[in-house]
């Protein structure tokens, strides 16, 4: 028979002790070590060992318990299951799975949509306490259930003021306090109502369902057309054609997390969809042209993705301090295009895609030249692309300027580096 694990984590609820079972009273009463937040631990005044309060050195306290836990029972008190958005998953890496027990209460979630009545396992769930927070708009754009965990910065009035300022309206909300507790409250509102109030409990949970019945989730590949962005008058530059930005954000496989550079973003098409496509990831929109980087930042907003950051330079200085990114897309280089092929390949991540969009033949050539002198043989795909427009009662065909995609994948990180490497 295997020993007991020495480190107990206890779900807690707002009640407290009133709702644990024998086994997490027990789990508390056999302890020699008791850790847990002060009101946590406020509920266990006779608790007679030694006690760890976790507030900001989370890491350290862990530290300690480490060495007590060599020769004493260690049980750490946590909100609600701890391994929902809990400190259970960090205890379990720190100290590995055979030594740790997970004792779990109802999550503060549960409590939500029991108070509420509706069902809970069609959900989604956000926590926006000690995380980032920058692309929340952009991944509920996909959701029609959601339960956030907010804090004292991102409230429920602020949160459901960034969704109205985004255009994002259609929810019905509820706000859910102090849940299990004798001050336990639950109020319902309209967006625009709660975007007003600016009163919570610190303890809340925020509830969100789309007000719409017929509301759908976007599809994957956002296919705008052109006209949904706003733009700078043809003469003084151009926007990504839709038929074109589609196959190019094919060819940079952009997954939910991923980190995507778009240089010379201009209007900024490509980063929106990008961020669209990566709703958990983040997008930078390098454009060094002032007008181009002010529509920019209107088409971002316009389109409510929180997911993009505007980075106003030229490339490839611009690019230093951005985070390394998993996919590339180059619209536009001003005549820095060899060296910003160098940087991106430099700064790209494992199994990452550079795509550069060319229309002239010297940047056909620049391209093509710049992928094989570092020894890979890209893919270019030449795309000719014809819409039609009325004609009278006719239906004639429109020639959009013919665009090169040329695209590269960086190697895996099991492969050694080699030379005459294939694109995608």
């Amino acid at each position: 028979m295997s020993a007991r694990p020495a480190i107990t984590v206890v779900g807690i609820g707002a009640d407290g002790c009133l709702s644990l079972t024998s086994r997490a009273m027990n789990a508390v009463s056999s302890a020699q070590v008791l850790v847990g937040g002060e009101r946590q631990l406020a509920f266990f005044a006779e608790f007679a060992g030694q006690r760890i309060v976790l507030k900001d050195g989370v890491l350290a306290a862990l530290r300690e318990v480490e060495e007590l836990a060599a020769d004493n029972n260690v049980c750490i008190l946590a909100s609600g299951d701890p391994l929902f958005f809990g400190i259970g998953s960090l205890v379990m890496r720190q100290f590995g799975v055979q030594h740790v027990d997970i004792i779990p209460q109802p999550s503060s979630v549960q409590w939500a949509f029991a108070r509420i009545g509706l069902k809970w396992d069609d959900a989604h769930f956000l926590s926006l306490h000690g995380r980032r927070r920058n692309e929340f708009i952009t991944r509920v754009k996909a959701m029609n259930k959601v339960a956030c965990l907010t804090d004292e910065e991102y409230s429920p009035g602020r949160i459901a003021s960034l969704l109205v300022e985004a255009g994002d309206t259609e929810w019905r909300a509820w706000v859910c306090e102090d849940l299990g507790s004798v001050e336990e409250r639950v109020r319902s509102f309209e967006l625009a109502e709660l975007a007003e109030q600016s009163e919570f409990r610190p303890l809340n949970i925020l509830v969100l369902v789309r007000s719409n019945p017929d509301w759908r989730a976007p599809g994957m590949i956002p296919y705008l057309h052109e006209d949904a962005f706003a733009k700078r008058m043809p003469k003084k530059g151009l926007i990504t054609k839709r038929e074109v930005r589609m196959l190019s954000l094919a060819a940079l496989r952009i997954r939910p997390d991923s980190v995507v550079w778009d240089i010379g973003a201009g209007s900024g098409s490509v980063s929106i969809e990008a961020a669209l496509l990566a709703p958990r990831g983040r997008v930078y929109a390098v454009e060094v042209d002032a007008e181009g980087v002010a529509i920019c930042r209107d088409n971002i907003r316009s389109h409510g993705v929180d997911n993009v950051t505007v980075v106003e330079g030229r490339a490839p200085a611009a690019l230093a301090d951005l985070e390394s990114p998993d996919a590339v897309f180059v619209g536009g280089s001003k005549g820095s295009l060899d060296a910003i092929i160098e940087t991106s390949l430099d700064r790209l991540a494992p199994a990452g895609t550079l795509v550069v969009n060319a229309i002239t033949m010297e940047n056909v050539a620049d391209a093509y030249r710049g992928f094989r002198s570092r020894g890979f043989v890209p893919e270019v795909t030449l795309v000719n692309i014809s819409r039609g427009v009325p004609l009278a009662r006719y239906l004639r065909y429109e020639a959009l300027n013919p665009v090169h995609i040329i695209s590269v994948t960086t190697p895996a990180a099991s492969e050694s580096a080699r030379p005459d490497r294939g694109g995608m």
